[in-house]
């Protein structure tokens, strides 16, 4: 059991981990080429691995490793050198759901911690404790648990054992991600890390003998969602999650920009600081910013997921988006009142924008002018990656981020339930 929680942050590539650390996260979790439950990221090389881990340990943070696919035997035969490249880099530990990888990680990397994933489904304090005396480390709870359930295993299991929960992202439909839906229609496996999310899709009724007649099920206007889950966010009661006896709160997000995953951690950083000051009050409250940062990513409506019971893990009828804000930079140097910039993202000279700084702390800016890498005076930051400068009285800290509220594109329905973007990043 760890002495204080600890804020657990996802990172698909070097970039996002670097970012996750320096906002806020106390470990990161990726994954290599393969054996990882996300294909869809860059991931890492051997190389990178090494560098991150470099880079968070000089920091005091942590780096795990996921191997949570099901390996063939073909690719059984290729799991020991990644162990032995992982070991090497300097995981502090490796997050693995097959037994079978399990037993190798005992094998080629005897003094790296190991923890369940979340695919091996510990749903009770017996599962956590066989998987106690199998030598993990710690085990990542089923997402179907609520906190009553969380703190039952909690006070039956070893005190040495680490609980560890979802808190923020994408959630699946499926029993702790245990789903064979994309892999029966598309060939492509979640349990391999290829999910297509058919869950995400829009469906319709055909009746057998109206061929091409697609009849509307009703849910709202949009159509319908019928297996479609709200995005887990707890930030409101991260102290019962704590107070539950959970040692790690994980944020989800993998496959996510490092815009996200630098803004979600920089929110629960604030938040679990707020908990933190006084562990064992009962009058927690979130600090206002909180929300307001969580509203400032790409989203699906919020719910509480199970926690408070199966009831309140909401599902609305739509696999929308609430996108109103855009990420439009990074600062690169701040010196003399000039912040030196690159753009991720068009804006305007004029526009009121936002930088969000590694801290924490928000600072709203009018820009007057932007000077291109010439020098010259420019409208707008329009070309991808261009190197610009804009004045900045306050300094601003390396790794900050810019962002701006998202401007109606004209013909657009501003209402984001109308938004159809299929999602990428569970």
């Amino acid at each position: 059991m760890l002495s204080q929680p600890e804020l657990l942050s996802p990172a698909g590539n070097l970039e996002t981990l670097k970012y996750a650390v320096l906002y806020g996260a106390d470990a990161v979790y990726c994954a290599l080429k393969e054996f990882g439950m996300r294909a869809a990221p860059a991931n890492f090389t051997p190389g990178e691995l090494a560098e991150g881990c470099i880079f968070a340990h000089a920091r005091g943070k942590k780096v795990y490793l996921t191997l949570n696919t099901l390996p063939t035997n073909e690719e059984l035969a290729r799991l020991p050198e990644t162990i032995r490249d992982a070991r090497d880099a300097g995981v502090d530990a490796f997050i693995a759901a097959d037994l079978g990888v399990v037993e190798l990680c005992k094998k080629y990397a005897p003094d790296t911690d190991i923890h369940f994933s979340t695919q091996a489904g510990i749903a009770n304090y017996a599962a956590a404790t066989a998987s106690y005396h199998l030598g993990a480390k710690r085990v990542v709870l089923a997402r179907e648990l609520t906190l009553t359930e969380i703190a039952q295993i909690r006070d039956n299991t070893p005190p040495e054992l680490e609980l560890e929960a979802f808190v923020h992202g994408a959630m699946c439909m499926s029993v702790s991600g245990r789903c064979l839906l994309s892999s029966y229609l598309t060939g492509r496996s979640g349990n391999r890390g290829e999910c297509a999310q058919p869950c995400r899709w829009k469906y319709y009724l055909v009746e057998e003998r109206r061929p091409g007649q697609f009849m509307e099920i009703g849910e709202n206007k949009g159509g319908s969602y019928i297996l479609n889950a709200n995005d887990l966010c707890t930030a409101p009661f991260i102290d019962l999650i704590c107070q539950a006896g959970v040692d790690s709160l994980k944020i989800e997000g993998r496959a996510k920009t490092f815009y996200y995953v630098a803004s979600v951690t920089s929110a629960y950083r604030r938040a679990l600081d707020a908990y933190l000051k006084d562990p064992m009050g009962e009058n927690f409250t979130l600090p206002d910013d909180v929300i307001d940062e969580l509203d400032r990513t790409s989203h699906r409506h919020y719910s509480p997921g199970f926690y408070f019971g199966k009831e309140q893990a909401l599902q609305t009828p739509s696999h929308t988006y609430v996108r109103n804000w855009d990420f439009i930079g990074t600062v690169d140097s701040w010196e003399n009142s000039i912040a030196s910039c690159t753009q991720r993202g068009r804006f305007l000279l004029g526009d009121t924008i936002e930088a969000l700084q590694p801290d924490g702390t928000v600072i709203p800016l009018t820009p007057e002018w932007i000077k291109n890498e010439a020098g010259e005076n420019v409208d707008a930051t329009p070309h991808p990656m261009m190197k610009y400068t804009i004045p900045c009285a306050a300094p601003l800290m390396p790794y900050t981020l810019l962002r701006a509220p998202k401007k109606p594109v004209p013909g657009e329905i501003a209402d984001p339930d109308a938004d159809t973007t299929v999602c990428g990043d569970c």
